[in-house]
């Protein structure tokens, strides 16, 4: 749904500037120190880039879920780093106080979201469960008018720099399904929290993660979210189906980069004394990945669309997710191959987003995790 063409073309073509601008010329610098310039923060801030999807009341622009998409395929067109760090805000970190949120915890909390005062995270994902969510060990117990969290969360993105964690805990241990999980809002610097070393990486240079640790972690029963205990797993599947629509979008993004990138570098080197854009076999790998990017283009946007139609989007979102992210590492693969051996090399840079897009195929939900839920969704709809 789009409310307003013109004023989205602006803001598209802010993004579009801003990241061509100010953002590509700095990838190789993020690469190189993995970290981003506290004076490119600073613009994303001005931007408004951590409020996207924030609603307008409490600061943010309140884009709607197809705006957000066309502005996360302008974002993905430069190092999938710059977007992770405000993308929580908009995605995981902050979507669960939006969607089940209580008056209070919206109030206090997504003002400093939305203006990048302050980092969300969503802790979820655990030493010993990942695809398998709802096995999760961390515990939250009930203690007068607070709650006392004990575990480890793995692999969180932009821990190191949250002001706030959406945590997921076990709250009754007699229940070991997912009925048996709370989320919490916890905030950086209570007594209890505390961060593991920074993790090294095979990509994303500059987007960081880490181990977030409780240990007799005290926190008011008031920043259980939505003020009632056993549906926080359903509030984090909520929350994931909206994220995977972004990882599909920023797939889309990353991918359309990496070509014109190929096509490009295709058209200007010459072997047997022509452009190698004129080979067959070159033009059929540009050809594929053209044909798989729009068709992922396409999916993202449909399901952008039933979103915001009020429709469940498990299905289209695991499906769009899985496709793009897929797709994009094969349009990556294609890219290193029209390269050549310059494709292998760091100075050309194709080889950091070979790397970085990655992990687009792993988090959100694995592509194995999205087939089932996807096959799952079709035999409960037949049936």
């Amino acid at each position: 749904m789009i409310r307003d063409q013109e004023t989205l073309n602006l803001l598209l073509d802010t993004i579009s500037r801003f990241v061509r601008e100010r953002l590509i010329p700095h990838e190789a610098i993020v690469a190189d120190t993995d970290r981003i310039p506290d004076e490119l923060i600073q613009e994303m801030r001005e931007l408004g880039l951590f409020g996207l999807s924030i609603p307008e009341e409490h600061g943010g622009m309140g884009l709607t879920m197809e705006e957000e998409v066309l502005a996360t395929f302008e974002i993905g067109y430069t190092s999938p780093c710059f977007r992770s760090l405000f993308a929580t805000n908009n995605g995981i970190g902050g979507q669960g106080i939006i969607i089940d949120g209580s008056d209070a915890q919206k109030a206090h909390y997504l003002p400093r979201l939305a203006t990048g005062e302050i980092i969300g995270s969503f802790a979820l994902t655990e030493p010993d469960s990942g695809s398998d969510a709802a096995s999760l060990r961390t515990t939250a117990v009930r203690d007068g008018d607070f709650y006392v969290l004990n575990g480890t969360k793995r692999y969180i993105t932009n821990a190191p720099e949250a002001g706030i964690f959406t945590v997921m805990a076990r709250t009754d241990p007699t229940k070991k399904s997912a009925d048996g999980i709370s989320a919490f809002i916890v905030e950086a610097g209570t007594p209890g929290l505390s961060l593991g070393p920074i993790d090294k990486k095979m990509g994303q240079k500059g987007a960081h993660i880490c181990d977030v640790i409780f240990e007799d972690c005290r926190i008011p029963a008031a920043n259980l979210i939505g003020g009632k205990e056993g549906v926080g797993f359903k509030t984090a599947m909520k929350v994931l189906d909206k994220g995977r629509i972004n990882i599909a979008a920023v797939s889309v993004g990353v991918a359309r980069r990496m070509l014109d990138d190929a096509l490009r570098y295709a058209c200007e080197r010459k072997q047997f004394g022509k452009p190698i854009a004129e080979f067959q076999l070159v033009q059929a790998m540009l050809a594929d990945s053209k044909a798989e990017l729009y068709a992922a283009q396409c999916m993202v946007v449909d399901a952008a669309r039933r979103r915001d139609q009020g429709l469940d989007v498990g299905t289209e979102a695991a499906c769009a997710k899985m496709f793009a992210s897929e797709m994009c590492g094969r349009v990556a693969d294609r890219a290193i191959q029209i390269f050549g051996g310059a494709g292998y090399l760091a100075e050309y840079g194709i080889e950091r987003f070979y790397r970085d897009v990655r992990l687009f195929r792993i988090f959100e939900g694995t592509t194995q995790i999205q087939q089932l839920v996807i096959a799952r969704n079709m035999i409960r709809e037949h049936s």
